[in-house]
């Protein structure tokens, strides 16, 4: 954001752009965690299966492992794609609203995911302590299970955080319509994706307005 742009904005609406900005940064690293077990679980996948068709001695517990990592990069990544507006969304119906009508219908959505959420996360962490006192661990290995049990409470209780941020900013948007809007997923239109996809394939503006010509005839 431009400096012209935020010296106008009230104190309101830096907060929640600090916020924003704040709990992004957190975002970013979990879900570079994320990738990085992912990029490690192919690693460990490729050991096993050279391991065992070449040297005939596959990784000892190699799918207790994969279980355990498998809720790392499943959940930390969660709230990260909430703020890209990358999660399963009714856009069928969302389309039919405009202006005040469609942040309304946000912010009922948005209060939907955050009961779902508080209740999910309360019961995740009664799994995560009952594994810590009781040890609980996995059948071959005997690895400990209460650190990736953790991770799901956890993960939510960031995508709570993320939710009420993007409460805070639908909510500004219900009294103010035609504000800027802050800390909400922006979703991107069928054309702006195309646009993306267009860029990004190096192709650049001379294939955009051949694409807009395109749609100008098939529209006559």
């Amino acid at each position: 954001m431009a400096i012209s742009e935020t010296s106008e904005l009230s104190s309101g609406d830096l907060a929640l752009t600090k916020v924003d900005g704040l709990l992004a940064k957190l975002e970013d690293f979990l879900n570079v965690i994320a990738g990085l077990v992912i990029f490690a679980t192919m690693i460990l996948g490729v050991v096993q299966v050279i391991g065992r068709s070449v040297f005939n001695s596959p990784v000892p517990a190699y799918v207790d492992v994969v279980e355990i990592m498998m809720a790392t990069f499943a959940f930390l990544g969660i709230a990260y794609c909430q703020r890209l507006g990358g999660h399963v969304r009714m856009e069928v119906v969302m389309k039919q609203f405009k202006g005040r009508t469609l942040w309304i219908a946000e912010v009922v959505g948005v209060l939907v995911m955050m009961t779902i959420i508080s209740i999910l996360m309360v019961y995740g962490y009664d799994h995560f302590m009952r594994a810590l006192q009781l040890g609980d661990s996995t059948i071959d290995g005997d690895y400990p299970l209460w650190p990736s049990k953790f991770v799901i409470p956890f993960a939510f209780g960031v995508l709570l955080l993320r939710l009420t941020v993007n409460l805070w900013g639908f909510t500004r948007l219900v009294i103010h319509p035609t504000a800027e809007p802050i800390g909400i997923p922006v979703i991107e239109t069928v054309d702006d994706q195309a646009e993306y996809e267009i860029r990004s394939s190096g192709l650049g503006d001379e294939a955009i307005s051949d694409r807009s010509e395109r749609e100008k005839l098939g529209a006559k």
